[in-house]
């Protein structure tokens, strides 16, 4: 995470806002904000060193690199070769992939087609976000919601007997349907208005459409599986909004329990979101091996997705 630290009531100062406003509303309390020495490079390279650690390797471990990302350090080459070369590797392949607070579960399920094809032993896939780059800090509906952050995760091939009880991905979904592009989206590009732009999103349509597809994807990935919500010992959702969360683990039959919330200590991360959020759930002990674990998100396009792992 960026070392700053800024708290709800830090905006009351640069919009008409309050503390109370912003946590009756998003269950946000506090999020992490980039400083100018901080990208999303920099943000993804710690985060991939700590998973590489994590995992008893080394850098050069890691063929494959998956980077989920809607704020590139540069138009191109992609930021993944960037951390690629910082970490020192030298062989293997690295590419950014987007589809904005969805891409780490699209990266994720990327790579688990790239090892069991063949063509990758070991991913690095990794979520990392300077969305405080993209937002109109005179926005008030926008500008409090969102944080910056970078995590990761390591998967690698190995055999199993084709079961639930097998470590490892299990199950994966995706959906998109570019209809909704202009619900939530950056009005700004290269090949459009030459400038980065800034982010925009018609809030309630957001929620409207929230529950219902992510709700949908993880069922679907439930009849893959041929498992049921009762089967899940815990649930890492996007933190995007506190009351999103919470209607979808209730329309799934999850209890509260069972569900990770980062969202007030981190915002909305976009592609970080999942992956920060399971990290502090594996830190702090409550995921352990053997845990089936249900991780789902949803981003700007609209694009979603779910993915059932035993950790």
């Amino acid at each position: 995470m960026p070392k700053r630290i800024m708290a709800n009531r830090d905006f009351e100062h640069i919009v008409d806002t309050s503390d109370e406003w912003i946590i009756q509303r998003t269950g946000i309390r506090q999020r992490h904000i980039a400083g100018d020495d901080e990208t999303t490079a920099s943000l993804g390279e710690e985060a991939a060193r700590n998973a590489i650690a994590s995992a008893g390797l080394e850098p050069n471990d890691i063929d494959l690199i998956v980077l989920a990302t809607s704020t590139p350090d540069n138009t191109f080459p992609a930021t993944a070769v960037d951390i690629q070369n910082r970490l020192g590797i030298r062989h293997g392949a690295a590419f950014d992939m987007q589809a904005v607070c969805s891409g780490f579960i699209y990266a994720l399920t990327t790579a688990d087609l790239y090892i069991r094809g063949g063509m990758a032993q070991r991913a690095l896939v990794i979520g990392a976000e300077t969305f405080s780059r993209l937002l109109d800090w005179e926005d008030r509906t926008t500008c409090v919601l969102f944080g910056d952050g970078a995590g990761a995760v390591v998967v690698e091939a190995s055999e199993g007997a084709g079961l639930t009880s097998d470590t490892g991905i299990i199950a994966a979904k995706l959906r998109s349907d570019g209809c909704h592009k202009s619900k939530l989206y950056v009005d700004g590009g290269p090949s459009t208005t030459k400038t980065v732009g800034h982010l925009r999103m018609q809030g309630r349509e957001v929620f409207r459409h929230a529950v219902g597809m992510i709700t949908d994807v993880i069922e679907d990935s439930f009849s893959v599986a041929g498992i049921s919500a009762e089967d899940i010992d815990w649930f890492v959702p996007h933190q995007a909004n506190r009351r999103i969360i919470e209607a979808s683990a209730k329309k799934l039959g999850i209890a509260d329990e069972k569900v990770v919330v980062t969202v007030d200590r981190h915002g909305n991360t976009s592609a970080a979101s999942v992956p920060l959020a399971l990290s502090v759930a594996v830190a702090d002990g409550r995921i352990k091996k053997g845990d089936m674990v249900l991780l789902e998100a949803m981003g700007g396009g609209f694009t979603w997705g779910a993915i059932l792992v035993r950790w």
